[in-house]
């Protein structure tokens, strides 16, 4: 049940980060500096090897975080949601950020990637708790 569950959250969270990133695409390709196309796609939006990178980068969240949660017997919904918040809020976001601040990166791409992180492991928490 494990591995199901596993899976299942990491869905859930590339879901939502297809939606987030829908929803901020305009201000997140500024903000990254993305190339973009004559169509004003990025160059390389048919290539989908990012796409499956980020899957897989999903799905070891997911483990790793089952694994966690394991050890410290999370097992609600409730208390699955506040411990994703938290792995992303104080984990993954500051990572984020501190790499795009020596990088010189703009703040508005810190708070797009840090809240895809934040929420994207809540989504992950909450799912895990499910099974």
């Amino acid at each position: 049940m494990g591995f199901l569950a596993v899976c299942v959250a990491a869905v859930a969270s590339y879901v939502f980060g297809s939606v987030w990133y829908m929803v901020l695409a305009k201000p997140w390709m500024a903000a990254a500096e993305v190339k973009l196309g004559d169509n004003g796609r990025p160059l390389n939006a048919s290539n989908p090897a990012p796409y499956i990178a980020a899957f897989v980068c999903t799905l070891i969240v997911a483990g790793m975080m089952r694994h966690i949660f394991s050890l410290s017997g999370i097992t609600s919904p409730g208390a699955g949601l506040i411990g994703g918040l938290g792995i992303g809020l104080f984990l993954a976001t500051p990572w984020i950020i501190t790499n795009y601040s020596f990088a010189g990166r703009p703040r508005v791409l810190m708070l797009i990637d840090g809240g895809y992180a934040t929420i994207g492991c809540g989504i992950i928490g909450a799912v895990l708790t499910l099974f």
